[in-house]
């Protein structure tokens, strides 16, 4: 068994982390948290809290990275939700039980440490889902 928490944050594929922070930051007054880089993913990512979620705004490390191919498909803007669970590993035996099809069938290291996996977005009706286990 699982449960569905919260939502835990909403990625935003950004061409240029430093300006794009900007809004958030300077005309919101929103503080950011602090940059890392996750080079499994080809991705520079900022969390900006914002109430009991966070907005996850990710700058492509490669020219082949996803987030780099999704914005050249799409142009910037939304690229995923998160959904916090409490345990990856049997939301995503559950899921796979009830034939959903999943993009990580096990956890992978995602930014600031959590857990994650993604769901395909032909399961989700065209949204790209993370799921994300914090400790």
């Amino acid at each position: 068994m699982f449960d569905v928490l919260k939502v835990d944050h909403i990625g935003i594929a950004v061409k240029d982390l430093a300006e794009a922070k900007k809004f958030y930051t300077e005309m919101l007054g929103i503080k950011a948290m602090g940059e890392e880089v996750v080079e499994q993913q080809k991705v520079k990512v900022c969390f900006i809290p914002c109430g009991d979620s966070e907005l996850e705004l990710l700058e492509s490390t490669s020219p082949d990275g996803p987030i780099a191919k999704f914005i050249e498909k799409n142009g910037q803007g939304i690229q995923h939700l998160a959904l916090r669970v409490d345990n990856i590993e049997a939301t995503l035996a559950d899921l796979k039980e009830k034939g959903v099809r999943l993009i990580d069938e096990k956890p992978r290291y995602g930014a600031g440490g959590a857990s994650i996996a993604f769901v395909h977005p032909k399961a989700t009706g065209g949204i790209l889902l993370e799921l994300s286990q914090r400790k």
